[in-house]
């Protein structure tokens, strides 16, 4: 069976490492620039100020950071000693650029852009107004307006790509410098909602909108695909799928974790840092599960499938502890739609109760090769024991747990498949075990195993009424008791019935005797089922206590004696009274539960022992209530004792057996196990 799978030890992606090193994919842009640079010339732009831009390029630069350095604090969730001066709060844009003095030439503007000082943005922007504004005042000619403006546009180039630079690394930037990258990005796209809103002049091609922040937001995207497009580590005991998976859903977590707790607060709160990149994973991890609901799947990928998508995903990325607060609102949607998480979820399950049937149906067949091979069971705690309820029920149980870790509802869903199979599978083994009692009797270890499988049914009868089944799936567990009960008790009836033909052959003349002997008899074969649990030791006591009760009733019902004086009456209801009394303490000395037994012998008593018909109409009354199977033939046997009894009043006396009390009704047999005629 397939582990649940969870983050913890996951091999794969290491922490966002994609933040703090080059791309490997090249910026159209770049070459762009590059190529446009090569025509700018100092010759239409003003002499450069007196006071020179400092250079920020001499400035030394911090040495990269090993991966494990940098993010350490995120996948361990803790907070590096002296990390808090490195964040800084979110960028405040740079003033809209205005008049401040002379323009510096299109060298020093190039010069200082490659040299990484976006202090040349906002000199730049003047230049881009100033020409806007040349080119709405006319007078200018317009191929040297068209000229000027692709010098411009180059520098915007070189710029863009000074912007977007940092952004594609921006943990390995110093934060200093992406908050100035942020600060021009903010500002160009203002500069870009105040060019839409001014249409520009008729002379100039229009460059507005850049929309830097869109091509930003294509960068994380392509990050994204290459994060979780990386091939996953080796991982023993996972298909590839689940490996591929486990590593995205890693990287995923730990990279959004990074954004949220490094970039956020240095990005501006517009730019939606968090969102921007959780979309763009969300985008590339839901592709990839699309692309793979595609294929015809195997069971264990059909489950790893689904429980992405409708556990892992939801709960432990995007509701996780971490990111819950910072995705709240995003509505990123499920990786599948719902039409197709359906088709998915009816496969898993009839392939669930495929492999639960099959699973239960060998280890029955197991089971019953063992019986047929006479291996002993073993032994736990002084008692027969069998594995086989414990397995079946394990196979139920992970199926249901299997299916309620994708979700709650379709672990409802297969429950009541499951017990339907099992209703089917304690069917089969009712019918195997029957076909054991039959073949087997001369195995030496038969009994044995009678025992084990009855212990079987107290396992499989807990378990199923805490899953609340519907009862049916009991029957086949009664009836293989049942059997298993009759066989265990064969040989102690067939060594009790010559004792109880003695009391009608003695005439009643030495019941007492008789009944101690029973007793013994009984007492001496009880150990041979003390390997039965207590409980089906008490079940098992309660079938000799009817059996006692059944047999001496059945002797008392033969016809064999007439009584006719009320002295000989009395004198028997006395020892019929007496032997009740024996049975009734051994049977309860031996753990028998049967209460409902007490009255079967002593009423019959007082019934032989009363003279007056109304007092004996009473007593039966009473007596149909208690034994509903009590009918007018057995109470004719016992009337017949009775030899002063007239016809009329016998028929008097049976005729209360027509009216129906409607009062209590034992669901215990007693008298439909008695045959008379």
């Amino acid at each position: 069976m397939l582990k649940m799978m969870t983050f913890q030890g996951l091999p794969g992606a290491g922490a966002l490492d994609f933040l703090g090193s080059p791309l490997k994919f090249r910026s159209a842009s770049e070459a762009e620039s590059e190529a446009s640079m090569s025509e700018a010339s100092s010759e239409d732009l003003v002499p450069p100020p007196e006071a020179p831009e400092r250079d920020e390029a001499e400035t030394s630069k911090k040495k990269s950071k090993g991966l494990a350095t940098m993010f350490g604090l995120f996948t361990k969730g803790k907070k590096k000693k002296g990390a808090a001066a490195s964040v800084e709060p979110a960028c405040k844009p740079d003033a809209t650029p205005g008049p401040a003095g002379p323009l510096p030439t299109v060298e020093e503007l190039k010069a200082a852009l490659e040299r990484g000082q976006l202090e040349a943005a906002a000199p730049l922007m003047r230049l881009e107004r100033e020409l806007r504004a040349a080119a709405a005042a006319g007078g200018a000619a317009e191929a040297e307006l068209v000229r000027r403006q692709s010098k411009v546009e180059a520098l915007f180039a070189l710029l863009r790509d000074q912007v977007l630079g940092p952004l594609r690394r921006p943990l390995d930037a110093e934060p200093g410098r992406l908050r100035r990258a942020l600060a021009v990005l903010a500002e160009q796209e203002r500069e870009d909602r105040r060019a839409a809103a001014e249409p520009g002049p008729p002379a100039l091609a229009p460059t507005r909108p850049r929309r830097w922040l869109q091509l930003w937001r294509r960068d994380v995207a392509r990050a994204a695909e290459e994060r979780l497009g990386r091939p996953p580590a080796a991982a023993p005991g996972l298909s590839e799928a689940e490996r591929a998976f486990l590593a995205m859903g890693r990287t995923m977590r730990e990279d959004l974790q990074a954004v949220a707790q490094r970039l956020k607060p240095l990005f501006p709160a517009e730019f939606r840092v968090v969102a921007t990149y959780a979309e763009a994973y969300h985008a590339h991890f839901a592709a990839q599960v699309a692309a793979m609901a595609q294929f015809e799947l195997c069971p264990r990928d059909t489950y790893m499938l689904l429980l992405w998508v409708q556990s892992l995903y939801p709960n432990d990325i995007i509701n996780s502890s971490s990111l819950a607060g910072e995705l709240q609102g995003l509505n990123l949607g499920s990786l599948l739609p719902p039409k197709q998480i359906r088709l998915l979820e009816a496969t898993f399950l009839s392939n669930e109760v495929t492999s639960v049937k099959e699973l239960m149906t060998r280890a029955l067949d197991l089971e019953s090769q063992r019986w047929a091979q006479d291996v002993a069971p073993q032994r736990l705690n002084g008692h027969c024991h069998s594995e086989l309820a414990i397995d079946i029920i394990q196979i139920i149980s992970q199926g249901e747990a299997k299916a309620e870790s994708i979700t709650l509802d379709l672990g409802k869903q297969i429950k009541s498949m499951l017990l339907a199979e099992l209703a089917a599978f304690l069917r089969s083994y009712q019918r195997a075990f029957d076909d054991f009692l039959e073949r087997c009797k001369q195995l030496r270890n038969y009994r044995a195993n009678v025992m084990a499988n009855i212990n079987n049914c107290l396992t499989f009868r807990i378990s199923i009424e805490k899953w609340q089944a519907p009862q049916d799936p009991l029957r086949p567990l009664n009836e293989l008791k049942s059997h298993g009960f009759d066989t265990l008790l064969q040989g102690l009836f067939s060594d009790l019935k010559p004792l109880f033909k003695r009391l009608t052959q003695t005439r009643w003349a030495a019941a007492a005797q008789t009944l101690e002997e029973v007793v013994s008899v009984v007492e001496a074969r009880l150990p041979e089922f003390s390997e039965l649990r207590e409980c089906f030791q008490e079940e098992l006591m309660e079938l000799v206590h009817v059996h006692l009760v059944k047999e001496y009733i059945v002797r008392l019902s033969k016809r064999r004696l007439v009584l006719r004086t009320a002295e000989q009456q009395q004198q028997l209801a006395g020892q019929v009274l007496a032997n009740a009394n024996l049975i009734q303490r051994f049977c309860t000395q031996h753990g028998s539960p049967a209460t409902w037994l007490q009255p079967a012998l002593s009423t019959l008593a007082e019934i032989i022992r009363l003279q007056d018909p109304s007092a004996i109409k009473i007593e039966v009354a009473t007596y149909a209530t208690l034994y509903p199977d009590f009918s007018k033939d057995h109470l004719s046997a016992i009337l017949a004792i009775k030899g002063n009894l007239s016809s009329s009043e016998v028929k008097a006396i049976r005729s209360i057996l027509d009216i129906h009390t409607g009062v209590y009704e034992s669901p215990k047999s007693l008298f439909s196990l008695i045959k008379v005629g």
